[in-house]
């Protein structure tokens, strides 16, 4: 053949289980955003879920100094020792079980702690419970290991709690993995401690391990944070999911960590050692710092969210068609919009082009969002009370 023969196309055949993958429908809004900013649009952005605060300045500090001191190499594939100690003092100390370091794994994000608890505990045909509306790469990462999602819907009239009948239904001989998910995105919903040990109840002796995503659980406004790990019997089969971003306004440093049992944490790391390496060292060196240092700027982040949610709650609640639950934890509000007369998908989208308010569909969390909105507080008081207002006027000459 010529060198100067132009190669044949051949059409690109992906793996079937592509095919399965799911995406979170966020950062598609968000370009969809940016797109209409390009175009000289001002948005609000009330659909991305992290932190608009900068990451605490002693944290900062801690993560230069590591780079300055050259933690800019491999390192173990769990986690540096030093902060795997420290996440399990801290994790002891806050559930109020016994952690020891050996049952810690840190990685780049919490999604990874989802993925490889899939990935290592579930074969195809398995049976994975999950809530819904609920964080959307449950489902994704289900159907792509081809297993079966089981869903349990989360209600508002349950004050978005969890529906514990509903999950001991769905429990079945094929029942692999349970994942909870307290307080709850995108409903803010916190589960209670008598939901959570009649979870337990309901599990029994049943060999099935149980995924708690606890990555909002410092994001607390009523209630309590009460962990299944903490209920007697249930830490061996439990693993806890938590991590900096949202606490510490740490998104972009990319590190969460899981806690488990030993011989499966054995199993994680090698997971990370066949995908990720290793989580950036000299972020680690900043995570021990924020465990470890002054707490007042976390805490005062909270104070804020919750300021917020007061004024935005109290907003939505008087729009047309709009009726929002007070949420207890996390910076998510889930306003009822089945009034309006509206489905969601098409409502957010009117309300980003027309309105210049990024929201997301409850829709973009499962099936069961339907009828329903996700707002991000994470953003102003002044630039809430702007969406607030652009949505007003969008219902009044709308609805």
């Amino acid at each position: 053949m010529s060198l100067s023969t132009p190669a044949t196309t051949t059409d690109l055949r992906l793996a079937k289980r592509m095919s399965r993958l799911g995406t979170e429908t966020a950062f598609e809004v968000l370009v969809r955003a940016r797109a209409l900013e390009a175009q000289g649009k001002h948005i609000i952005h009330l659909e991305i879920g992290e932190p608009d605060f900068d990451t605490p300045a002693n944290v900062v500090s801690a993560g230069v100094e590591a780079l300055q001191q050259g933690y800019t190499h491999y390192g173990p594939s769990a986690g540096l020792p030093e902060l795997r100690k420290a996440i399990a003092e801290d994790v002891a100390k806050s559930r109020g079980i016994s952690v020891t370091p050996d049952e810690v794994v840190v990685v780049p994000g919490g999604k990874p702690i989802i993925f490889f608890t899939m990935l290592a505990l579930v074969e195809e045909n398995d049976e994975v419970i999950y809530p819904n509306p609920g964080f959307p790469i449950y489902e994704s990462m289900i159907n792509f290991l081809g297993a079966k999602a089981v869903p349990v819907q989360i209600r508002e009239d349950k004050d978005f709690s969890l529906d514990v009948n509903e999950v001991r239904e769905a429990i079945t001989d094929r029942t692999k993995l349970i994942i909870i998910n307290s307080p709850h995105n995108p409903t803010g919903g916190v589960v209670t401690r008598r939901d959570i040990e009649d979870l337990a109840s309901a599990i029994g002796d049943r060999d099935i391990m149980v995924l708690s995503d606890e990555i909002y659980g410092r994001l607390l406004f009523e209630g309590e944070q009460y962990s299944i790990a903490s209920v007697p019997g249930m830490k061996e089969r439990t693993i806890i999911l938590d991590g900096f971003s949202k606490t510490y306004a740490m998104t972009g440093w990319r590190m969460g960590y899981g806690v488990m049992r030993p011989d499966l944490a054995t199993h994680m790391s090698r997971l990370m050692t066949n995908s990720n390496s290793c989580t950036a060292t000299f972020t680690q060196r900043a995570g021990i710092e924020a465990i470890t240092g002054s707490q007042s700027e976390p805490e005062r982040f909270n104070e804020e969210f919750k300021k917020r949610r007061d004024v935005f709650v109290k907003g939505l609640n008087q729009l047309k068609g709009f009726s929002c639950r007070m949420p207890h934890g996390a910076f998510y509000t889930f306003p009822n919009i089945t009034q309006t007369g509206w489905p969601s998908k098409k409502l957010a989208d009117a309300l980003l082009d027309q309105a210049g308010v990024a929201a997301l569909s409850g829709t973009a969390f499962g099936a069961f969002g339907e009828g329903y909105l996700r707002f991000s507080i994470a953003n102003s008081t002044e630039n809430l009370m702007l969406a607030l207002d652009r949505i007003d006027q969008w219902t009044k000459r709308n609805l």
